[in-house]
């Protein structure tokens, strides 16, 4: 059996920030920019509060078998969760989307080097 590797992305809208919150995230805005987005076991944050009130959270998880992408979404949604109470932030509309990357079809350079591999 082997290990998978499952993406959960956590998407919501930032709702009630105090102005106090609000220059909080703006200051630090450069850390949580879209360029440096990437899927981590911590979770990474992502927003442009000059845009838009909304934010993505990327979780990179594990596990043996397939059904085990819906306790990792639920580990990502309350580490979103709990990010976001741990900072007083309210939040509306929290949603989640998962991937199981042994599941996703390969690109065209992957499917090349299968080709290659196998001939």
């Amino acid at each position: 059996m082997s290990t998978r590797t499952f993406r959960i992305t956590v998407r919501g809208v930032f709702d009630g920030l105090s102005s106090g919150q609000r220059a909080e995230l703006l200051a630090d805005a450069a850390e949580h920019d879209v360029l440096r987005a990437a899927f981590t076991p911590e979770g990474h944050l992502t927003y442009d509060l000059a845009a838009r009130p909304a934010f993505t959270f990327r979780f990179q998880d594990s596990g043996d078998e397939e059904e085990h992408i819906l306790e990792a979404t639920e580990r990502a949604e309350e580490a979103a969760r709990a990010w976001l109470a741990g900072r007083g932030y309210g939040y509306k509309n929290l949603r989640s989307s998962a991937e199981d990357l042994s599941q996703a079809p390969l690109g065209k350079r992957q499917r090349r080097a299968a080709a290659r591999k196998d001939a």
